[in-house]
């Protein structure tokens, strides 16, 4: 038996709506907001208790889903420092390609976004950087040239 795709990736925030507003202007679409609690939570979560916010954004070509989840029980724990660096073990980025890195970068500064390191250019192929989002965040930007 073989997967069928990725259906999404998860992050739980704190700020929904800087959240949300960060990645819509990334270029992601949402989907659509709802609230989950009860015992189906519960058994997919493995906590006891849960009633969270989920938002659902989308990237444009339809392909890729991003989960927000903030919970209202049982309160998100933190064992790390929100500002990770980036060689921590587990998750460290999910990766936008976009047209152009530069102006993406600009309309995200606004919403938090700071850039860590430099833009980089892979083998005059593609521009790519990581940027520090809302809640620290690390996303990777990619720009294919020519």
């Amino acid at each position: 038996m073989a997967i069928q795709r990725m259906d999404n990736i998860g992050i739980v925030v704190e700020d929904m709506d800087a959240a949300i507003a960060f990645f819509v202007e990334l270029g992601l679409e949402l989907e659509g907001r709802t609230e989950v609690e009860g015992s189906f939570a519960d058994q997919c979560t493995g906590l006891d208790g849960v009633h969270c916010d989920i938002a659902m954004l989308r990237t444009p070509d339809g392909h890729s889903r991003l989960e927000l989840s903030r919970y209202r029980t049982p309160e998100a724990t933190a064992d790390t420092p929100r500002n990770r660096p980036h060689n921590i073990l587990g998750t460290h980025r999910v990766m936008y390609a976009v047209d152009d890195l530069n102006s993406t970068l600009t309309r995200l500064r606004p919403h938090g976004a700071e850039l860590l390191g430099e833009i980089a250019n892979f083998e005059n192929t593609y521009l790519l950087c990581y940027v520090r989002g809302p809640e620290g965040i690390i996303i990777g930007l990619a720009e294919q040239l020519g």
